[in-house]
Formats: structure tokens, C-alpha cells, sequence
């Protein structure tokens, strides 16, 4: 006879946004066993938007989440790192011994890039802990000569806000124009000015060559003088513990996940920052490393293992197709993207780039695939609908900014 779902208990390896909301799915969605939340940091799980906003500017001390997990019934340990995982036995070691699971969710998130040769180096910062924000809100606070390496999303943020502070700052970004790699040059080119109506520099189409205390030395031999240097040039999934543990892993790093976000050992699951999963509404595998994603994933984490462990027959798969979404807040616009693009995609502009407001659609067979609104909300709200009901769009009316979005479709 089976163990009872009373007498299973469910292991959550993350206790970021995706390992909190995983918890609370379960509990919501009736499960009725032990719940495990396993985190690596010491402190109360938070919230990571505020750490580049309220955290970093000292207009908020944390950003712990409103979570009452005792009342939850879900036992919470902090500061205690998972080391390697074993399927086979359903142990995952941590520095602290190991831990048995009847289900696992794997729900470490990601880790910040840092940039080769800075380690250890004096002076040099990433943003993505709460540490990480309290150290850097020093630097803020002292306003200090900075050099942000990486004109991203999260160095835009970070310039933001140090510019608010009064901070001297100087971006240096190896491509072209901002946020490469998240979106076309041509779009993002635009984008160039807000860093200088902020005050600060931007160069682009240039390397880091090496950081030196004190500065950061440039390909072409330029050193530039720095009390701080924040590297924000990307991040990658926090899978490193899973080396040799037979969970498929793909070449970005993320646990290779199925359409209900099991990963390939049994009674496991990945959700988050750390999983990739195939979309069929795109047709690709992706990786989304976005708040938004966190938060919708563990309702379908938690509906399979309560769904896994009933009689057949008694409840329906739940599958993960997400449209992705994800908002940015720099130099006093409201930045939002949803859906997924790719070059092959139509552009289509709605408004002028150089004004305050306006939007880029991104078209594929006739109906909305990705949008991209600078102060533009309802451009991102009405778009968001038609890319989730794959609703066919006039491309004259989209490239209409007087038109609005839900008005694009077709009557006939």
C-alpha cells in the first residue's frame, strides 16, 4: 500500500519568489502533507524588484515577503545551501546533511554573472541579493564615482537610481546600443538619450578589459576612474548543485523541464528562474528570468504534484504556456514587455520612439507575437490579451497609435 498524501512530504530547494509562491500553491490548492522550504540565505524570503528601487535608495530596509508560513504549515530553513541531489534515494545533500523528499521542486533561481577577473577586487559590486543592495546602498549614500558595466536591465536600474542619489556614473556596454540581446538595436537606440537627460555617460560598443582598484581599464586602453564598479551583465540559472545528478540540464544552465515543469527524474520539478520549458504558443524552449514568471509557475508546480498524487482519472494535468511578461523602471519611464519576439518576427512601431510615449509590436502570421511599451500601459494590457488569444491583428491599425490595440482586430 502507498504512502498517503498526509504522510508525504514536498521539499522546496529556493525560497525566492517561485519557492514561496510554490509553498502557498500547495497549501491553497489543498495539499495536505509536509511542506519543506529550503533557502540558501539567511534572511526572510523577499521580494527582489524593490532591491534595485526602494532597498537601494534606503527608502525601505528589506523586502521580506507577507507570507505567514506558520499558520501555512510549512516549515521554513534559511541559510542553508543544497549541495548535490540524488533521485535515485530522494536525498538532497546540503551543507547541513541530507533531506529526504517523497516530491522535490527545484527553485533556486539564478546567480548574477560576474565579470571575469573582477573577483576579489576591491570596489567591485553585483546586484541581485539583499546583501547585495545593502552594500551598494553605502556606495549610494557616499555619492560616489561609480562605472556600471552593462547597459541592461539591471545596470539601467542601478543607474536610475545612483543618479538619484547624486552618484557620478559612467555605463560601459560592450554592444551596440542598451539592453542588448533583449531587443533590436534600432529600438533600443532610442533609449540612448535617457541616459543622458539622467547625467550620466553611456559608452557603447565597448569591452571591459580588465578592473583594477580603482577603475576599470577599457579594450582601448582608456582607464576610467571609479570608487565602485557594478557589473550587471547578466545572469544564469543556479544549477551548479545539480552537477552529476542525471537532471538534464540545457546549455544555458536550466533544468530542462516538460510542459508541466517536471524535470527528468521522477517526483521532480523545477520552476523559475532555473527552468527552461518548451512553449508550444512560441514553438521553442524558453528561459525567463522575470518576476512575473516566478509567480505564475508554482500555480502549475502545485496543481501537477497535488493532481500526481490522487487515483488516476481524479484530476487533469495542469500545462505551463505562459505569455511572458516583465515591467522596468528607469530614468522616469514605466518600461513593459510582454509575449516573445524573434528577428524574423515584423516590427511594427506605434508612436514616435523619441517622445515621451510609444510602443513596438512584433507580428508573425498575422497576430501579435511581443510588445514593448514605454509609458504606454494600455498599449501592454490590450496587447498582452491579443498575444494570449492569438487574435489576428490589421497591421495598419497596429501601427496606429491613435487606434487602440483591441481595435486592431479584424470585425469581419
Amino acid at each position: 500500500m502507498g504512502v498517503s498524501r498526509s504522510e508525504q512530504r514536498v521539499v522546496v530547494v529556493g525560497a525566492g519568489m517561485a519557492g514561496v509562491q510554490t509553498a502557498v500553491q500547495l497549501r491553497e490548492q489543498g495539499w495536505p502533507g509536509g511542506i519543506r522550504l529550503i533557502g540558501g540565505e539567511p534572511h526572510q524570503p523577499y521580494d527582489r524588484p524593490p532591491l534595485s528601487k526602494a532597498v537601494l535608495l534606503g527608502k525601505a530596509d528589506d523586502a521580506a515577503l507577507d507570507v505567514d508560513f506558520g499558520a501555512l504549515g510549512i516549515d521554513v530553513e534559511l541559510g542553508r545551501q543544497a549541495t548535490a541531489l540524488r533521485p535515485g534515494e530522494r536525498l538532497v545533500e546540503t551543507d547541513a546533511g541530507s533531506v529526504a523528499y517523497d516530491q522535490l521542486v527545484i527553485a533556486t533561481g539564478a546567480e548574477a554573472v560576474a565579470l571575469p577577473g573582477a573577483e576579489g577586487v576591491p570596489g567591485v559590486h553585483l546586484l541581485r541579493t539583499l546583501d547585495d543592495a545593502a552594500r551598494l546602498r553605502a556606495v549610494l549614500a557616499a555619492r560616489s564615482e561609480v562605472v556600471v558595466v552593462g547597459a541592461g536591465w539591471i545596470g539601467a536600474e542601478f543607474t536610475t537610481a545612483a543618479r538619484e542619489a547624486g552618484c557620478d556614473v559612467t555605463v560601459v556596454e560592450a554592444g551596440v546600443a542598451p539592453l542588448p540581446g533583449a531587443l533590436p538595436a534600432e529600438i533600443t537606440e532610442h533609449m540612448r538619450p535617457w541616459y543622458e537627460e539622467s547625467g550620466a555617460r553611456l559608452r557603447t560598443g565597448t569591452a571591459v578589459r580588465s578592473v583594477e582598484r580603482g577603475g576599470v581599464r577599457l579594450q582601448d586602453g582608456t582607464r576610467l576612474r571609479a570608487d565602485a564598479v557594478v557589473v550587471g551583465v547578466g545572469s544564469r540559472p543556479a544549477t551548479g548543485w545539480l552537477a552529476g545528478s542525471g537532471i538534464g540540464l540545457g546549455e544555458d544552465g536550466g533544468v530542462l523541464a516538460d510542459e508541466m515543469l517536471r524535470a527528468s527524474a521522477p517526483n521532480v520539478y523545477a520552476v523559475g528562474d532555473c527552468a527552461s520549458f518548451p512553449s508550444a504558443r512560441y514553438g521553442e524552449r524558453l528561459l525567463v528570468h522575470h518576476w512575473d514568471n516566478a509567480l505564475q509557475g508554482p500555480r502549475v508546480v502545485a496543481a501537477n504534484i497535488t493532481a500526481g498524487t490522487l487515483p488516476d482519472g481524479e484530476a487533469e494535468a495542469a500545462l505551463y504556456d505562459p505569455v511572458p511578461y516583465f515591467w522596468s523602471e528607469q530614468f522616469g519611464r514605466f518600461v513593459q514587455y510582454a509575449g516573445h519576439h524573434t528577428a524574423q518576427d515584423e516590427l511594427v512601431r506605434r508612436g514616435d520612439p523619441d517622445q515621451a510615449a510609444w510602443s513596438v509590436c512584433w507580428l508573425r502570421d498575422g497576430t501579435l507575437n511581443a510588445l514593448l511599451a514605454v509609458g504606454r500601459p494600455r498599449d501592454l494590457a490590450q496587447g498582452r490579451r491579443l498575444i494570449a488569444g492569438r487574435a489576428p491583428v490589421d497591421a495598419e491599425r497596429v501601427a496606429d497609435a491613435a487606434v487602440p490595440l483591441k481595435k486592431a482586430v479584424p470585425t469581419s
